[in-house]
């Protein structure tokens, strides 16, 4: 399972070579080791950011990649080199697997995201701003084409998603050799401040945000079609925004300064 990467689109804009290097030869290098091996079962960690700026919605597999940014760029070359190795010798066993936008932490509040300098990601900032360790949320864009102003995404909890990679893994084993591509998402939408309201409503507290203009490479909305996933795997989604909202609370709660600090 190939989850190795470089992964904030703002980063990647100011970035690219990192993002190229990293990426892209990080997984030119990976299966070279791997051919070498005879290993030819891989999982890859791959992005909705692929499909950029949709032209129908909800987005399934079959939609144009058109990526808005480097980041979705290095994620769709390293998706075209494993279609390349597939083709070009048999045994090759690859599952693609399109995240759209993972949150949440394990239940236990053990395991959880844990971004080293100010997140790039909403939920992480969600949490700290909860905290106080960072003094709001920033949100890109009031001025959406949505309810509310906000980008509207598709958030799935971590926890689902593992659950996706180990039945994809377990359909590769047991079938013949192969390439899949799938949407791992829930098929539902939630703006930014859908998700700010949530979090304050289960967890009983406040996050402060402000609104800063759109960043470049956004898109107002972005929501799966994980029917594919559905058939394939027989895997959907199974918890809620409460639990996404819960969950990554009680790590935050038990980890305030993250991995590694006194507690």
């Amino acid at each position: 399972m190939h989850f190795a990467g470089l992964k904030a689109v703002g980063d990647s804009i100011r970035n690219p070579l990192s993002y190229w290097s990293v990426n892209v030869e990080g997984s030119r290098t990976l299966l070279a080791s791997m051919r070498s091996h005879q290993c030819q079962t891989i999982v890859f960690s791959s992005t909705a950011a692929l499909y950029g700026l949709p032209e129908l919605l909800p987005i399934n597999e079959e939609a144009r990649v058109q990526p808005a940014n480097p980041y979705g760029r290095t994620k769709a070359a390293v998706e075209q080199m494993l279609a390349d190795i597939a083709e070009s010798e048999p045994g090759w066993r690859i599952a693609r697997l399109r995240y759209f936008n993972p949150v949440g932490a394990h239940p236990s509040g053990r395991i959880g995201e844990d971004p080293s300098g100010i997140p790039s990601n909403l939920f992480p900032l969600i949490t700290q701003a909860a905290m106080g360790i960072q003094p709001y949320v920033q949100i890109y864009g009031s001025d959406w084409d949505t309810t509310d102003g906000t980008g509207i995404r598709d958030f799935i909890h971590v926890m689902d998603l593992a659950e996706g990679h180990k039945v994809a893994l377990e359909v590769l084993l047991s079938e013949p050799e192969q390439i899949m591509t799938l949407n791992l998402g829930s098929g539902r939408g939630h703006s930014v401040l859908d998700m700010i309201h949530a979090f304050e409503r289960i967890n009983g507290c406040r996050v402060p945000y402000r609104f800063a203009p759109r960043r470049a490479g956004d898109v107002a909305i972005s929501v799966a079609d994980p029917s594919r996933a559905r058939h394939r795997l027989g895997w959907c989604t199974r918890r809620s925004l409460e639990d996404i909202c819960r969950d990554g609370w009680a790590w935050r709660q038990q980890n305030r300064n993250g991995y590694g600090a006194e507690p």
